[in-house]
């Protein structure tokens, strides 16, 4: 039976194949970009960098990692971490986009990532991201892994975690309320949260 475990070094290829298969609204993007590795290198890898404590992975019988979440505690933080540190090691190899038109156009956000509005990060300070493969999904290993997430984040003393999810993927904006998030604002029907301690 497969089992849930920390992230440990050597699963990014791994997180980048998984990141990948499920990028494309929760399908396969292969091919999309002119890379395919510019998933994880915005969505994945940089938290299991910056926050390995706050990654785990679901890994099968025959121990491939087939799912993971990882998460931001900190979201202003991780942000300016990323625009910072993280993109500059990456964007030597990555040019900004020419037009809107470009098909790498998802390298102007990460180019940008930093600079927009924050507008969750206050009552729900941490953010993340989870995927998993076809094979591992409605088994309910989406909600352990959330589960092993948040008992990570309250034992930091994280008040609240927030996630945005594209309207497009009918699959993710149905687990969430499944499994405690709740809906954050009716402009942006993708955003959810999960308040994890109350203030006094």
């Amino acid at each position: 039976m497969p089992r849930i475990r920390p992230f440990a070094p050597g699963d990014e290829p791994a997180l980048t194949e998984i990141c990948l298969r499920t990028a494309d609204f929760g399908a396969d993007a292969t091919g999309m970009l002119t890379d395919d590795a510019i998933w994880a290198e915005i969505f994945a890898l940089p938290y299991a960098a910056r926050h390995p404590d706050l990654a785990f992975v679901v890994e099968t019988d025959d121990g491939r990692v087939a799912g993971y979440v990882v998460c931001a505690p900190d979201t202003r933080a991780f942000e300016q971490w990323f625009r910072d540190e993280w993109w500059p090691s990456i964007a030597a190899r990555r040019p900004r986009p020419e037009s809107d038109d470009d098909r790498d156009a998802i390298l102007r956000y990460a180019y940008e990532r930093g600079a927009e509005p924050m507008p969750f990060a206050d009552e729900y300070p941490a953010h993340l991201h989870i995927d998993l493969l076809p094979e591992l999904q409605g088994q309910g290993w989406g909600r352990r892994l959330i589960d092993a997430l948040v008992e990570a984040l309250r034992e930091r003393g994280v008040e609240g975690v927030h996630l945005t999810a594209s309207v497009e993927n009918a699959g993710a904006l149905a687990f969430y309320p499944r499994v405690g998030f709740a809906p954050l604002s009716p402009d942006d029907p993708g955003a959810f949260g999960m308040r994890l301690s109350t203030r006094p």
